[in-house]
């Protein structure tokens, strides 16, 4: 699958918001959003003033960006939200949130979304003691994720996990940080999505 591979924290500088691309980088003094709050690029420092079609623009990229997504596999997902009953946008947050790769990264198993989707490619990861390795494998109900048991030596979970303080483990999680394992305890709703995102923009943007 294709994947982005530049720098991100010009896509923080782009939204004007902290998207926490970068791990501990995020809150600390080197945070290019504190550093140079202002979009990237030559003329980055010029006042813009946005169409309609720009914010909505604008919104799609943002998501798109806080989950790591390309274009074509965001339309995918979309397309999935809005065939589900209810209303698209808040479909569209939900079906982000169930993916197992998102999951690792609420449980504070990874400090960035990137890095629990490379965790989960590598297999360090089972739900209800079967392997997973497809970063968007939509969690249900009761489902319970634990890291393989040759994989709880390795550093970079014990850092993680001691950051997680920092954000919080959402609601619909319980998570047993000695077992290194969570559980989904019910579905997230979109009260449990802090970050500033207005989803109707998106689905706006895909209607025309």
């Amino acid at each position: 699958m294709a994947r982005y591979t530049g720098s991100v924290c010009k896509f923080c500088r782009r939204e004007k918001l902290k998207l926490f691309l970068k791990g501990d980088r995020c809150f600390s003094e080197k945070c290019s959003v504190d550093r140079r709050p202002y979009p990237p690029g030559e003329h980055g420092q010029r006042r813009t003033k946005f169409s309609p079609y720009g914010v909505q623009l604008r919104e799609k990229q943002k998501v798109k960006r806080i989950y790591g997504f390309l274009e074509k596999q965001f339309r995918i997902t979309f397309d999935r939200a809005q065939r589900m009953r209810g209303i698209t946008g808040e479909n569209l947050l939900l079906l982000l949130e169930r993916r197992i790769d998102n999951m690792v990264y609420r449980m504070g198993l990874a400090r960035t979304r990137r890095e629990a989707r490379q965790l989960v490619r590598h297999g360090h990861f089972r739900v209800n003691n079967k392997k997973v390795t497809i970063p968007s494998f939509l969690l249900k109900v009761g489902d319970e994720v634990q890291i393989r048991e040759k994989s709880r030596k390795i550093e970079l979970f014990n850092d993680a996990l001691e950051a997680v303080e920092r954000r919080g483990v959402p609601p619909w999680i319980e998570l047993d940080r000695k077992e290194m394992k969570a559980t989904v305890s019910a579905f997230p709703v979109r009260e449990d999505i802090t970050m500033p995102i207005q989803e109707q923009m998106i689905v706006e943007l895909y209607s025309k």
